[in-house]
């Protein structure tokens, strides 16, 4: 008998009869002969509501206390699902985070998995249940309440399968699979029927519909990951290990496997900082010991001495990393710190792109040639990303696919 994961994220779950629609995926799900774990999101946009509530209380909620407070919203789904299950004629316990064995560190907000035992959900499969876990929130060893960032139900759907190790980890939500690019930016986009991890990873932690360290996880522990839509039966994307996905790799444009999206970025910059030794470890060192995940970096050539260091970071940690600057800045005795908005992410990804020549000037090209100003460029081995205007991200994704010949199927 087959363990199986599968996660349904909050458009899933957006009212009662989603509820019953998901209910009865996981009810045929047991009935094919599968032992079944479900890990549920909150109801449709709960966590926003829970967020603006916090905010309406206080002006800056308590890291510890909102962490409490947004682990409700998937409680919630997770008992509906579990009584849903049971009218249904299944035998069947809902089960917070905690109680599902899922333990983390003490980082409020973005907490990291620290450990897994999973032997009460072990227990309660035993006696022929399915169950039905809350995502997105763990515990820590002192008992507090923690949540694992947004989008993380990934994360825990994933993580239970690696520790239950289940034959396959399926992620329902409300597309049919990860595309070639945004459908809603580039109309043309194409739904992908497989690929690897390495290239989902990126496309994940530069804007596709995952959460990055969910497929970090599932490509440590090797475990394949389904994603398709909880609304039909069409068949989804296959995420794995295999780094073919039998492409043409005599044409060089067929080695991109998608454009990634992303508007969640803000700019910090900090102008005329003495050019030293340390100047960059005192300044990033204070954001990481606050939480604070930097992006793209670039540091301009030392003029007179001084330097320019720009970095990105996600909007909603713009307020938090301007104040850690600012402190940080004035005993660097820099100029100013200046912020900006308004910019989005575009990323061409594709393994196999470091081997040859050409990616980034066809990606120049097409930008330029669709009047797009890039204001900031980072690469790894498998992507390059560009800073544009947030009001020119959907121009520049349907440039890219096009340059890159994703607008028809291979």
């Amino acid at each position: 008998m087959d363990l199986i994961v599968q996660k349904y994220g909050g458009s899933s779950l957006a009212d009662a009869q989603k509820i019953k629609n998901v209910a009865g995926r996981i009810a045929r799900a047991k009935d094919a002969g599968n032992r079944v774990v479900a890990v549920v999101s909150a109801m449709g946009d709960s966590t926003d509501e829970l967020i603006e509530l916090a905010s309406q209380v206080s002006a800056s909620p308590d890291r510890r206390e909102l962490d409490v407070l947004l682990s409700t919203g998937e409680l919630r789904s997770c008992a509906l699902v579990a009584m849903t299950l049971m009218s249904l004629g299944h035998k069947a316990i809902s089960l917070s985070g905690a109680q599902a064995g899922i333990r983390t560190d003490a980082q409020f907000g973005m907490a990291k998995i620290a450990g897994l035992d999973p032997q009460r959900i072990t227990d309660e499969l035993d006696k022929d249940k399915i169950v039905v876990v809350a995502g997105f929130q763990g515990i820590t060893p002192g008992m507090d309440t923690t949540t694992l960032g947004r989008g993380a139900s990934d994360l825990t759907a994933i993580a239970l399968a690696a520790g239950l190790d289940a034959s396959r980890c399926e992620v329902f939500t409300d597309v049919e699979g990860i595309y070639t690019a945004d459908p809603r930016l580039v109309p043309s986009a194409i739904k992908l029927d497989e690929i690897s991890f390495e290239e989902m990873l990126e496309l994940a932690s530069y804007g596709a519909k995952m959460n990055p360290r969910s497929i970090e996880l599932g490509m440590v522990y090797d475990t394949p990951i389904l994603v398709a839509s909880s609304f039909s039966d069409v068949p989804g994307t296959l995420i794995h290990g295999d780094p073919d996905m039998n492409r043409n790799v005599g044409e060089i444009r067929n080695r991109v496997s998608g454009i990634a999206t992303d508007i969640n970025v803000a700019k910090v910059t900090v102008q005329g900082v003495t050019d030293r030794p340390g100047i960059a470890a005192g300044l990033f060192e204070p954001l990481a010991a606050d939480g604070i995940s930097v992006d793209v970096i670039v540091q301009n050539a030392s003029a007179g001495g001084k330097t320019d260091l720009t970095f990105t970071v996600k909007r909603d940690a713009l307020a938090r990393a301007e104040g850690v600057v600012r402190r940080v800045a004035e005993s660097m005795d820099s100029d100013d710190v200046v912020t900006s908005l308004g910019l989005a992410k575009v990323s061409i990804v594709g393994t196999g792109m470091q081997d040859a020549p050409g990616y980034a000037g066809t990606m120049f090209r097409a930008l330029a040639d669709a009047g797009i100003n890039i204001e900031m460029i980072t690469t790894s081995e498998i992507r390059i990303t560009c800073i544009v205007s947030e009001d020119q991200v959907g121009a520049a994704a349907r440039a890219l696919h096009t340059a890159f010949d994703l607008d028809s199927p291979r």
